[in-house]
């Protein structure tokens, strides 16, 4: 049986997905104080949103 790792990553986004996604959608990569300001702005969206997506993907796997 496969032993589980408690502290596997299961999801990321990088400084370079970030600035990827910068330069597509505002044509140049961010500076610091962007970064900071995005990097709040991902871990409000993301922790408001938390109950939802785990309520989803539950009931994915109970169907």
């Amino acid at each position: 049986m496969e032993q589980n790792n408690t502290e596997q990553l299961l999801f990321a986004i990088t400084i370079d997905d970030l600035q990827y996604e910068a330069k597509n959608k505002m044509g140049r990569e961010l500076n610091d104080e962007e970064i900071a300001i995005a990097k709040k702005g991902l871990e409000y969206g993301l922790l408001s949103g938390i109950d939802i997506i785990y309520n989803t993907i539950f009931k994915e796997m109970i169907k």
